[in-house]
């Protein structure tokens, strides 16, 4: 085990609810690649103690960001803001919870649209990252705050696979991991809609493999592959009940006496604007980094069987599924709990939508997530 820093003086005055940004050192990654300098950028709640005993971690989504929830410095809604607060499951009256934005993504840690020591944006020189180096680089964060050991550590599904890979790479250092609609590696269903977003994007005349910054990007293969992926994340139920066959208002989607169609149906119209709203807040190689590590996936690689990787973990161990997720299916977080050591149970989060109730219908597993992670 690399051996844990002490923790810097500047630690005890990090105020309650704020943005940092901290260096973590040069990255050789677990293909070879390197980065000479990795930024993390990192949101906080709470106060730490002074034996940074009171430390919880949690970690975003593929396209999430550090902001979880709200506090002083910004206090607009985090994506788990029901979770984690005054009072919450994760009670920042009494936890320190820190939330880095991960490597190799866009919302202020070291990725392809980051400048190199030159100040050229990394784009196509931006090295391939797998879950495993992105939890180095929070495991020097977690040294540079003094945390020895983390009370918990908590995501869901992208997030939930590197709170797995801490929990099995670093297991001295979490007491707890919390597991929601994820999996101990990527199925190839998962791998299979993973490559077809990535190819939409690379196909794009814009991507330019990558080195598209300064001149227009990529995204039409980016709103191509978000449509692709948010399908994924809700159920058919879900569209059939919610659009069925409706036109988009006044839009006419039968089609015209010649050429293409004028009109769409209000599912058309539902994935055009998540295609927009993805395409104006990320960037297009960060979604194929983070897409590529997701794929790879797999906390037994060089560890033996699945089996022999999770009894590496010895701590407390919560899994939660979403009863209707067609990504990352129940029967999955299942094996997981099964393999993990001890008894673990699988708790259902009841949704109609899919994937997508890890975000929406957290709260029907809240208290039994605190009680679980002691939290």
């Amino acid at each position: 085990m690399t051996a844990v820093a002490s923790r810097p003086s500047l630690t005890v005055d990090l105020p309650e609810g704020a943005r940092h940004t901290v260096s973590v050192g040069p990255l050789t990654t677990e293909t070879g690649g390197f980065l000479p300098d990795v930024t993390l950028t990192y949101e906080t709640w709470g106060t730490l103690d002074a034996d940074g005993s009171n430390a919880v971690l949690v970690l975003h989504a593929l396209t999430g960001d550090s902001h979880v929830a709200a506090h002083a410095a910004d206090p607009t809604p985090g994506w788990w803001d029901a979770l984690v607060g005054p009072g919450r499951a994760v009670d920042t009256d009494r936890w320190f919870v820190v939330a880095p934005a991960m490597v190799g993504g866009c919302h202020g840690s070291t990725g392809p649209s980051s400048p190199d020591p030159d100040g050229v944006p990394w784009g196509s020189r931006f090295p391939f990252l797998t879950l495993r180096d992105a939890v180095e680089a929070e495991r020097r964060l977690a040294d540079h705050l003094g945390i020895d050991v983390w009370q918990a550590v908590i995501g869901g599904s992208m997030g939930g696979a590197r709170a797995l890979e801490w929990a099995v790479s670093h297991p001295e250092r979490v007491a707890g991991v919390g597991v929601l609609a994820s999996t101990a590696q990527s199925s190839a269903d998962q791998i299979a809609w993973g490559q077809a977003q990535a190819a939409a994007i690379r196909l794009d005349p814009a991507h330019r493999e990558g080195d598209y910054y300064g001149g227009p990007g990529p995204e039409t293969g980016l709103g191509i592959a978000r449509r692709i992926a948010h399908t994924t994340y809700r159920t058919a139920e879900e569209l059939e009940y919610r659009f069925g066959r409706e036109p988009q208002g006044a839009e006419d989607p039968f089609g015209a006496a010649v050429g293409r169609r004028q009109g769409r149906y209000a599912v058309e119209s539902y994935l055009d604007h998540q295609a927009a709203k993805l395409s104006a807040r990320f960037d297009a190689n960060s979604y194929l980094v983070l897409t590529e590590a997701l794929m790879s996936h797999d906390v037994a690689r060089g560890r033996g069987s699945l089996s022999e990787a999770l009894g590496r973990f010895r701590g407390r161990a919560f899994v939660a599924a979403v009863d209707s997720d067609r990504l990352y299916r129940p029967e999955e977080s299942a094996l997981l709990a099964e393999l993990l050591p001890g008894e673990v149970p699988v708790h259902s989060i009841v949704s109609p939508i899919g994937h997508d109730g890890f975000l929406t219908e957290y709260g029907q597993v809240a208290d039994a997530l605190k009680e679980t992670l002691a939290l």
